[in-house]
């Protein structure tokens, strides 16, 4: 079987009753393999998916290749393979990603990484269905976005050649983490990153050369079916490109005006020098007298 065959029959939405609903707990699975278990993984793109079809309280899923850059890409990078999940709820996520197939593809793997995710916003559709369940926005978490798009037959010339444009404009400067996925190479393609907050996000959408290539998407219908989704990221672990992305979850500190010291990071007395005891109250009938502290 080709390789374009195995990831076009990556897991559709899960079908049985009343799990068509969307999930609202979402978890992308990060895995970088070693060139020598490509037909490995190539194989798991068919046979994870029984397994994953039977899994209690997922409610959608997706098992994704990834191109060689971090956006849109047309050149798939056999190193890097994803599993993107729809829960009915954090607990179902707990229970099946400490079994099979999960815990296979994390054994295999020369790096992952596992992100936790609420979605706060939903456009569109995935296989003719949402597959994310917008919630409210937990304070303070950063912004992942998640881009996924069908792309005309008629269109690939003129869309991949803006791609190319734009590539090179994604910045590295503000953006926490970036992947390029998808389903097929060049007609299912889906973007993913982490911001520090929406306003970064919204410079870089609304950015020159982003912006006219969207606006060329619309005009000339380019894509057959398109999803646009925010989540709040809301758990981070593992490590992709060898960083450790325990503390990629944590609510980024508001800005600090010029000439004030930085905040302490948790509440306790300001360092100095020790200013001795101080004189307490004096007790009174009945009172006990107060025990300096250890």
């Amino acid at each position: 079987m080709r390789a374009a065959d195995l990831l076009s029959s990556a897991g559709p939405a899960v079908a049985d009753g009343p799990r068509r609903r969307p999930g609202g707990h979402v978890t992308l699975s990060l895995h970088r393999f070693g060139l020598g278990r490509l037909p490995w993984v190539l194989a798991q793109m068919g046979a994870a998916r029984w397994p994953l079809l039977h899994v209690p309280g997922l409610a959608f899923f997706k098992l994704c290749g990834s191109g060689s850059g971090h956006g849109f890409a047309p050149r798939p990078n056999p190193r890097v393979w994803a599993i993107l999940c729809a829960w009915d709820d954090a607990a179902d996520a707990d229970r099946a990603l400490a079994r099979p197939p999960f815990t296979r593809w994390r054994a295999a793997a020369r790096e992952s990484a596992l992100l936790r995710m609420t979605p706060t916003s939903v456009r569109g559709l995935w296989s003719g269905r949402p597959p994310f369940a917008a919630g409210p926005a937990p304070g303070g978490a950063p912004l992942a976005v998640l881009t996924r798009a069908t792309i005309r037959a008629r269109g690939l010339r003129g869309f991949w050649a803006r791609q190319r444009a734009i590539a090179p404009g994604i910045p590295d400067a503000g953006i926490l983490l970036k992947a390029g996925l998808g389903e097929m190479p060049w007609l299912h393609q889906i973007t993913f990153s982490v911001w520090p907050d929406g306003a970064a996000m919204r410079r870089f959408a609304r950015s020159g050369r982003h912006a006219e290539a969207i606006g060329a998407v619309r005009r000339n219908g380019w894509f057959a079916e398109e999803l646009y989704a925010r989540l709040a990221l809301t758990a981070a672990s593992g490590t992709w490109e060898g960083r450790d992305l325990a503390d990629l979850a944590a609510p980024a500190r508001p800005p600090v005006p010029p000439g004030r010291p930085l905040p302490d990071p948790a509440p306790g007395p300001h360092p100095g020098p020790d200013p001795g005891p101080r004189p307490g109250p004096r007790p009174g009938p009945g009172r006990p007298v107060p025990q300096a502290a250890a």
